[in-house]
């Protein structure tokens, strides 16, 4: 398998971890699979680079790998609030330049934001989102938030706009938002031209305003 230049450890071999470990070596590049459970280590043996079985808390431990000489490092122990901000701490400490951590809480989060880590995630709490806005809007496929107010979509086109140029359907005068990308089977035309035609059943990649995606997907499509 031919190797990439970045070098990732992941810290916490549970199911979110666990999966980010498994496709990074997937994908080719230097995986550091870490956990203080020796059975999770062995799992992992066939999916990373290299294993080690440490307590992420001390700092002599962490140094003895040389996670400092790393690209990006996933701190995954959300379950266990200390051991996921300490490790977090000793890792920009170390200058790690890039640190992601999973949150269990909102107090969790403020945590490790306070702390320095680079990106905080919430797996549990982000597929919620997706699950919910899946199952009340047929027409979204799948979603981006860019912020608390903008956010990038991806919606089938419906029979309403079928064979309209973007111009023709009007799309950013009339809700604001901007149809960034148009993808037609396996083919995809990124920033597509005004006289550039929307086939029902294309997928549209859409961004705008909450509101303005909102009634766009009501009204428009």
């Amino acid at each position: 398998m031919a190797k990439n230049k970045k070098q990732f450890a992941v810290i916490g071999l549970g199911r979110f971890g666990g999966s980010i470990c498994r496709e990074l070596y997937h994908l080719g590049y230097e995986v550091l699979a870490i956990d203080q459970d020796e059975e999770k280590v062995d799992e992992y043996v066939t999916y990373a680079t290299q294993t080690a079985c440490i307590d992420s808390t001390d700092e002599k431990a962490l140094k003895s790998l040389g996670l400092g000489n790393f690209d990006h490092v996933v701190v995954a122990i959300g379950d266990h609030i200390q051991a996921s901000v300490l490790t977090t701490l000793v890792l920009k400490d170390m200058n790690v330049p890039i640190v992601w951590a999973k949150a269990q809480n909102k107090y969790h989060q403020k945590v490790l934001d306070k702390i320095g880590a680079d990106r905080v995630v919430h797996p549990e709490f982000d597929m919620g989102i997706r699950v919910a806005h899946n199952m009340t809007s047929e027409k979204v496929i799948d979603f981006i938030d860019l912020s608390n107010d903008y956010t990038i979509v991806e919606v089938y086109a419906t029979k309403k706009l079928h064979r309209k140029t973007l111009i023709d359907s009007n799309v950013r005068a009339t809700y604001g938002v901007t149809i960034l990308a148009i993808k037609r089977n396996e083919d995809v035309n990124v920033s597509p031209r005004p006289n550039d035609q929307i086939e029902q059943g294309d997928m549209l990649i859409v961004l705008g305003h909450k509101d303005e995606i909102r009634r766009f997907e009501n009204e428009g499509l």
